[in-house]
């Protein structure tokens, strides 16, 4: 559970430290890697919370998706095909059905320590 906490922690630090310029031609390569990059994260507290979490499938897949929708969007740009909508609306659908499980797991978690601790 640390390591993508420390991950967010680490690039929203560095990012508010450095005075870096993203030029306007990237910036779609850049919100499709910030979005998977989100997606990855809260799948890995998703997985985390479900019992199931596993660095190397986090890592990996954080990689992954970043080049995946990079590549997207890379496609897209050359074909003349705004394709990096794709990858925002899919990795959109994810990011929100992963915060809906993570809301769902933590209320139930809060509704049976609640219940325990009305029995004691």
């Amino acid at each position: 559970m640390w390591l993508p906490i420390f991950g967010l922690i680490l690039g929203v630090v560095l990012g508010l430290l450095t005075d870096i310029r993203i030029p306007d031609e990237y910036a779609n390569y850049l919100s499709i890697a910030v979005l998977a990059a989100l997606d990855t994260l809260f799948g890995g507290i998703r997985a985390y919370l479900q019992n199931i979490y596993e660095t190397l499938v986090f890592v990996s897949g954080f990689f992954f998706n970043i080049i995946l929708a990079a590549s997207l969007a890379f496609l897209g740009v050359h074909l003349g095909v705004d394709l990096y909508l794709a990858a925002i609306f899919a990795f959109g659908v994810r990011l929100f059905q992963n915060i809906a499980v993570i809301r769902r797991i933590l209320l139930a978690k809060w509704t049976t320590k609640r219940e325990n601790v009305k029995k004691v």
